[in-house]
């Protein structure tokens, strides 16, 4: 009896917790059925105010009716161990990522890390799941470059996947998924592999964009490279090249810590991710360090502007004291004359004759003219 009772409370208890599953899933439901499907092409928040821009069910690479209830689908996915649930947020606060942290038994550390953001590109693994780290970057248009303009912007988007789930987290204006899921539908068989190929498919749209970014950020260095070699390359403010600096900086930050997490993805065992995507994985490590020379080939190339432009500068200034020095002794000549004959000294050259005057002038005149000539004859006027 004792035996069976114990049986009879085990089974209670299951059946609360299956209860408690339900009433979270149905919470999430309530909330996704409340603020249907958008995708967030727009930059900003979700048009309906909400943190949940799509939930889509995908089935043997095909993506499901949206007439399907979430909670079914969900509940179908778990116990059929078929399929996968795909669902996307932007900006979330503790409160709206509480119940799905629960629902999907999230670490609270990787939980943390997604809704505060601002954290470095990394992959955790958390038992089961999977938890990564990418920072999305956008060239920002500007008419003009100045030494106040910005040139890159930057989001993240973490990345959530387990057996049967995919939970993509999005901060910043920019770096919609639209693109990367319209792909990923166009190509059933790849997204047959599971949330392992989402993953990826993720990993190679940022990293494509870091290329995009790079050659729009080359074209204002050539501009910024062809203004100081142009003839008053001198005159070129400086804050630009050290605004450009400051931005590609900012950019590095996003490129170079993302390799090793690649290099982990691409070659670290990890449960979720089977080994044929990991092939894929090294296709994008490929583009990243290709993204992260250019980078540093860039860094060199406007330190050596910004040197050049200093020494353009140093060689302008020496020619501005060259000139001032020439017209300073030019100028010296009547100087020293003017002082000597302005003493009150009864006893001087010529003092009383009637054409000392003019010939003190004409003296003065024909030594400048000749310093005049001579100088300008060495280049120093």
């Amino acid at each position: 009896m004792s035996m069976a009772g114990n049986l009879r409370k085990v089974g209670d208890l299951r059946k609360v917790s299956d209860l408690r599953k339900v009433g979270r899933l149905r919470r999430v439901a309530r909330l996704a059925r409340r603020h249907p499907r958008v995708d967030l092409s727009h930059p900003a928040r979700s048009p309906l105010g909400s943190a949940v821009v799509k939930c889509v069910t995908y089935r043997d690479g095909v993506r499901e009716q949206s007439g399907r209830d979430l909670v079914d689908a969900v509940d179908r996915v778990r116990k059929s161990d078929d399929g996968f649930v795909w669902l996307g947020l932007h900006e979330p606060t503790e409160l709206e990522f509480a119940d799905i942290a629960e629902l999907f038994d999230l670490h609270p550390l990787a939980v943390e890390d997604a809704v505060h953001a601002h954290q470095r590109p990394k992959v955790e693994r958390y038992g089961q799941t999977l938890f990564a780290v990418f920072k999305t970057v956008c060239y920002v248009e500007h008419a003009e470059l100045t030494a106040t303009s910005e040139v890159v912007d930057t989001g993240e988007i973490m990345v959530f996947i387990g057996r049967e789930f995919v939970i993509t987290v999005r901060h910043g204006r920019h770096g919609s998924l639209g693109p990367v899921r319209e792909g990923l539908e166009a190509d059933p068989e790849q997204l047959t592999k599971g949330p392992a190929a989402v993953l990826h498919a993720i990993a190679d749209h940022v990293v494509d964009d870091y290329l995009t970014v790079i050659d729009a950020v080359q074209a204002d260095i050539d501009q910024v490279e062809a203004d100081v070699f142009a003839e008053d390359g001198a005159r070129t403010d400086p804050g630009r090249i050290y605004q450009l600096k400051r931005e590609l900086l900012e950019l590095k930050r996003a490129v170079v810590p993302l390799a090793r997490p690649i290099e982990e993805l691409s070659g670290r065992p990890f449960q979720v991710v089977a080994p044929e995507i990991q092939a894929y994985f090294r296709d994008v490590s490929d583009h990243l360090l290709r993204a992260a020379e250019q980078i540093a080939s860039f860094d060199e190339l406007l330190n050596s502007i910004l040197q050049a432009h200093l020494a353009q500068v140093t060689v302008a200034q020496n020619e501005d004291m060259r000139k001032i020095t020439a017209w300073a002794a030019v100028v010296a000549v009547p100087t020293m004359g003017c002082g000597v004959y302005g003493m009150n000294f009864d006893h001087m050259p010529e003092l009383h004759w009637q054409f000392g005057y003019p010939l003190f002038l004409g003296v003065i005149a024909s030594i400048c003219f000749v310093l005049h000539r001579a100088f300008r004859r060495n280049g120093w006027l």
